[in-house]
């Protein structure tokens, strides 16, 4: 019974490694980028680079070992839901609240160290923020946070409450 069960397991093993999600790969600039509107200074970039944008835009560097399932579909599922939070790459296609939120989130999300998630920085150990980088990240963010405010009346970013 137990060879059996082996047997079964080894070859749903064998059999999942053709199926594969697809790949978040887009070609060419995307015209919504973030970049786009709001400059990012050269000393930002590489941090968005390495720590955010594998999950939070339309082009993941995939590892080696993304080629195996089930791990790329694991990957996938932090992909879909970092995009489903913020993707950079869409970013200047959504309202200008929810674009104002996400960089109030992001701030709030950098500075407690929830992001990038501990099972990203376990495989990606740059990724891992220090201080500096914190600071540099949140006031980009705060920096064209302000920008919007001075381009657009208040009530366009923030809700009232009532």
């Amino acid at each position: 019974m137990f060879k059996k069960i082996m047997w079964v397991l080894l070859a749903s093993l064998i059999i999942i490694q053709f199926i594969h999600p697809k790949k978040n790969k887009a070609e060419g600039p995307q015209p919504n980028y973030i970049g786009a509107v709001y400059a990012i200074p050269a000393d930002v970039k590489p941090i968005l680079e390495k720590a955010c944008l594998d999950c939070h835009s339309n082009n993941t560097r995939y590892p080696w070992y993304a080629t195996f399932q089930p791990i790329h579909w694991w990957m996938n599922k932090h992909v879909v839901n970092g995009k489903k939070e913020i993707n950079f790459d869409e970013y200047t296609n959504r309202p200008l609240r929810y674009q104002y939120h996400k960089l109030e989130e992001t701030i709030e999300m950098v500075k407690e160290g929830e992001m990038p998630l501990n099972s990203y920085t376990w495989t990606h150990k740059d990724a891992k923020l220090t201080e500096t980088e914190k600071a540099k990240i949140t006031g980009w963010a705060q920096s064209v946070m302000d920008t919007m405010k001075a381009r657009y009346p208040i009530d366009s970013l923030i809700r009232k409450k009532s």
